[in-house]
């Protein structure tokens, strides 16, 4: 069983409180995944983010193939970190910690995803190709339309 991990950091020009204000509300996951995606939540979006929460949301990642992904809100530390794990969906599993940390003028984000694909050695065949690939351009396709939205840390 291959268990892949995507880590990516990025530094904003804004508070901590004002990043976890944005980051924990799932209605505005939407203003930050690329149109393509078809990105649709269909229920359990609350304003407050919770440990426990159910997700359901609409995705559609591959060749336009409407997905359902249900996510649940394991782990909440109000102002520093949130995780959410794949209940139903793409994945086989989908482990996502969001970290928040001031630093001097800013806050920094740490995202880490350890995912596995289904399949066996065919999904291990097609992520260097397609899964990886893809995962890198969502999360750059974020932190492009974060820093649109705050501004880049200097």
């Amino acid at each position: 069983m291959k268990i892949y991990r995507l880590e990516t950091v990025q530094k904003l020009p804004i508070s901590q409180k004002e990043a976890w204000d944005f980051l924990s509300d799932p209605k505005n996951l939407k203003r930050i995944t690329p149109d393509y995606m078809g990105f649709e939540i269909l229920s359990g979006a609350v304003d407050k983010m919770y440990a426990g929460q159910i997700i359901q949301y609409l995705v559609t990642p591959v060749m336009n193939i409407p997905t359902k992904w249900v996510t649940e809100i394991t782990h909440v530390d109000e102002g520093n970190y949130f995780v959410d794990e794949q209940r139903f969906g793409p994945y086989s599993l989908w482990h996502h910690k969001h970290f928040l940390k001031p630093i001097p003028n800013g806050v920094e984000m740490v995202d880490i995803i350890d995912y596995k694909i289904p399949l066996g050695i065919f999904g291990q065949l097609v992520h260097p190709i397609l899964v990886a690939p893809k995962l890198k351009e969502i999360f750059e396709y974020r932190k492009q339309a974060l820093i649109e939205l705050y501004g880049e840390y200097k």
